[in-house]
């Protein structure tokens, strides 16, 4: 894309999760920027968040170019009023054909390979002129180089300190910062998790002092910035005071969740299991344990298939992969492609629950609705794992804890591809009416099985299990696994 260009404008957004809030890992994405030399944007409050996509829009267009837009967790999850401008009108550009810019061939890279390079050096002078970088002067000999939310924070460490606030940090503007070194006497470089304005400074002969004090790892905040630099006595308002001990709630799949049946005997069973992104993520929590690996969308049958190869039915008859149903359609078919076509006998088991749940109940394509909530032809998972050639299909009630039970066992002993497709509305979206099940004390002979399936309304009690009536969703996978029938409705 940086070879090709653009037409229209074009924003590429990545939100990087500094302490891996809700990510596999804390990779700092600014460096993408560098390597498909493109320019790089990185907004500090919700107002520039919002301004800095106009301007990424114009800088797009103005330099044809992809333009990254870096935000991270707190900017993405900060509330606060903006101020909105009148709404520009946009025409459409039309689309004409230019083989020359977009198919690239090596006669045609090599030519937009000149082009980028002598973009760059234009997106370089226009960061030294950009009012989204500027220096904000102050008091005393430490001037301070930053960007993104460390800026806030450092205007609550450092409220008088110059500052050289970029808002433009790809390509960084050398010049400008050569003028605010030449107004301090020494330089702070506060950044989240890699030194990269750190390390580009410096390659420019300017001495500097960033990570050799300041956490390669983890959110910054203003706390841990005024310790690193030995600001005495410093206390931010947003100091957390422990006043009383509050018990650790882990996360946990719902009450009523369709994907509990199938942890509870793959945990039952003692097999290998190898997840994928989403909910049911969860499950490599205890009580379940259920889950061996989770690394990214669609890893699951991958790492199933790979195991395979290298330690044949050995591992495959006591393993599955794990997918859920929206996860499968993005970057799971392929993987089940590969199974047959490598002439594999994994397991796979689809978590279909007919949304999206985790990042927002989203439909998807078997849902038979689009994005807007409108009706549309719905994919067959069923159908489409046949049409690739898994004979060995068959769909399951996410509820029948004895059907899972055997069905796992009817795929593991077959030396041939298998789909396990386990079906079962996800309990968010799921409007019907429920009863709350109930314990018998009479029958509780306080085996304590029913916890092992992790149900939060379902708790330990004096006499017998307890379960508490507002929470149940009468999805009824405790009263399966309960030896004597003591939990009823």
């Amino acid at each position: 894309m940086s070879y090709i260009g653009v037409n229209g404008g074009f924003i590429i957004i990545s939100a990087d999760d500094p302490d891996m809030h809700s990510s596999q890992n804390e990779q700092d994405n600014r460096y993408y920027a560098k390597a498909a030399k493109i320019p790089m944007l990185e907004p500090s409050n919700s107002q520039e968040a919002k301004d800095f996509v106009g301007l990424a829009l114009t800088i797009s267009e103005e330099f044809d170019t992809p333009v990254l837009l870096r935000i991270t967790t707190r900017i993405s999850h900060s509330n606060t009023v903006v101020e909105l401008k009148e709404r520009k009108p946009y025409q459409i550009k039309d689309y004409k054909k230019n083989v020359g810019k977009n198919v690239m061939i090596p006669a045609n890279a090599k030519k937009r390979h000149i082009f980028v390079e002598e973009r760059i050096k234009k997106l370089q002078e226009y960061s030294e002129k950009t009012p989204v970088n500027f220096i904000q002067e102050g008091k005393g000999n430490t001037g301070i180089i930053t960007s993104s939310i460390s800026y806030q924070y450092v205007k609550e460490v450092f409220p008088e300190a110059p500052v050289l606030k970029l808002g433009m940090t790809y390509p960084l503007p050398f010049k400008l910062i050569e003028k605010f070194k030449n107004m301090v006497k020494e330089i702070y470089i506060v950044e989240e998790l890699e030194p990269y304005m750190e390390t580009e400074i410096k390659a420019r002969g300017i001495d500097v002092t960033g990570k050799d004090r300041l956490p390669l790892t983890g959110e910054l905040n203003p706390s841990i910035i005024a310790n690193c630099f030995g600001i005495d006595g410093f206390t931010s308002e947003l100091t957390i005071k422990e006043s009383i001990k509050i018990p650790a709630r882990p996360p946990v799949l719902c009450p009523g969740c369709p994907h509990r049946g199938l942890f509870y005997n793959i945990s039952r069973m003692k097999l290998h299991a190898f997840g994928d992104i989403g909910c049911y993520t969860l499950g490599m929590l205890p009580p379940l344990n259920a889950l061996d690996t989770c690394l990214c969308m669609g890893a699951s049958i991958c790492v199933a298939h790979g195991m395979d190869k290298a330690l044949g039915r050995e591992i495959t008859k006591k393993s599955v992969a794990v997918i859920g149903d929206s996860t499968f359609i993005h970057s799971g078919i392929t993987g089940l492609i590969d199974i047959v076509y490598n002439k594999g006998t994994s397991t796979v088991v689809i978590l279909d629950n007919s949304i999206t749940a985790m990042t927002g109940r989203q439909e998807h394509p078997s849902t038979g609705k689009t994005l807007k909530g409108e009706s549309t032809k719905k994919l067959d998972l069923f159908k489409l794992c046949k049409s690739i050639g898994v004979d060995d299909t068959i769909i399951v009630d996410a509820f029948d804890v004895k059907g899972i039970k055997n069905a796992l066992k009817h795929a593991l002993d077959k030396d041939e591809p298998s789909v396990i497709i386990v079906k079962g509305l996800c309990t968010l979206i799921d409007k019907s009416k429920k009863k709350s099940y109930r314990v018998e004390p009479d029958k509780c002979i306080k085996c304590w099985l029913c916890l092992k399936v992790g149900c939060p309304a379902i708790s330990k009690g004096e006499i017998s299990s307890c379960i508490d009536a507002f929470l149940c969703r009468e999805c009824g996978v405790c009263a399966s696994v309960c030896p004597k029938e003591a939990i009823i409705k």
